[in-house]
């Protein structure tokens, strides 16, 4: 197929694009370069830099592309940032997707596949969360991808524009090639992995009296790969709907802390924070749906092999993307 990648010069779409080439996909990359890195796009695929404020530049890519199919990546994703500044949120993550639904639209692309985010459910009411769950989104992060949900369901009722959506848990790991660099790093196991780089002194672990086995939060980690996987397999016809994409296993901050340690085998200092506002105590993925539905199968599933990769990009690549 022709795919039209938005945010492929990202952490996740950088690899997506890579698998899809793998797989005899063409691609063509859309990117406005903000928190993406320009190196990290193969260059085997196509790449048009966005200027997705600018009139009719979103409908002008999409066209001279001539795509069967859309996936769309790009998007602010910083819970509190968001909280401080929904406009940008707001205006980029719907706006801006709404623009490229349309654009779908009157160029007959029939196939879109959206990455969306746990962060649409809020507190979930049981672990594992599986896909009915009431979505309540605490922070403008979760609702902008929510509200861009909702929109994808009526195109599909009224223009039939096929689309779905993967609710992500934590996106982790690398491919040989790719791997993750953000300009502002929230994520854990790149913060840990920076501390046995020598490149930061210690990590931070933000709450330790939850309700869990050893006081700290536990999260649902994906390899970035397995991800890639799935997305290619909801390009199949027919597959629609909201699918979660995570492991069904969650590791807790200090399970992740010590699983790096020994991967990399260096000590990792620690420094105990106060909880962050807004963080559940535990977020597990059942994802249930996608492996009867769509036939995917993780092939990464094991903490271990996730830090493996991530560890194995970062020794190569210790000061990320050079741009």
């Amino acid at each position: 197929m022709n795919v039209f990648v938005t945010g492929g010069a990202g952490y996740i779409g950088s690899v997506c694009t890579e698998e899809l080439l793998n797989a005899g996909h063409q691609v063509t990359v859309y990117d406005n370069l903000t928190e993406g890195h320009r190196s990290a796009v193969d260059p085997r695929a196509k790449f048009i830099f966005a200027k997705p404020e600018t009139e009719g530049d979103i409908l002008n890519a999409v066209k001279s592309a001539k795509p069967d199919a859309i996936l769309h990546f790009a998007a602010f994703a910083l819970v509190g940032e968001s909280m401080t500044n929904p406009k940008k949120y707001f205006h980029n993550n719907f706006v801006n997707a709404l623009k490229l639904a349309d654009a779908a639209v009157e160029c007959g692309v029939k196939k879109f596949v959206f990455s969306s985010t746990c962060a649409t459910y809020g507190p979930p009411d049981k672990i594992p969360m599986t896909e009915d769950l009431p979505q309540h989104p605490i922070n403008p992060y979760g609702e902008s991808k929510l509200m861009f949900e909702k929109a994808l369901l009526w195109y599909q009722q009224i223009y039939q524009l096929e689309f779905i959506a993967f609710r992500y848990f934590n996106a982790a790991g690398a491919s040989e090639k790719f791997g993750e660099h953000h300009r502002i790093e929230t994520h854990l196991i790149p913060n840990v992995l920076q501390v046995a780089l020598g490149q930061k002194p210690h990590c931070e672990i933000f709450g330790t009296n939850y309700p869990t086995p050893d006081g700290t939060c536990i999260r649902d980690y994906i390899h970035i790969k397995d991800l890639a996987q799935a997305h290619i397999l909801g390009l199949q016809p027919g597959r629609s709907g909201f699918f979660n994409l995570g492991n069904g296993d969650g590791y807790s901050v200090r399970e992740v802390i010590q699983t790096c340690e020994k991967i990399t085998g260096k000590k990792i200092p620690t420094v105990e924070k106060p909880r962050r506002p807004g963080d559940p105590p535990k977020l597990v993925a059942s994802a249930e749906r996608a492996i009867r539905e769509l036939g995917w199968q993780p092939k990464f599933p094991k903490l271990e092999d996730i830090v493996a990769t991530a560890w194995a990009w970062h020794k190569k690549n210790p000061a990320g993307y050079a741009d």
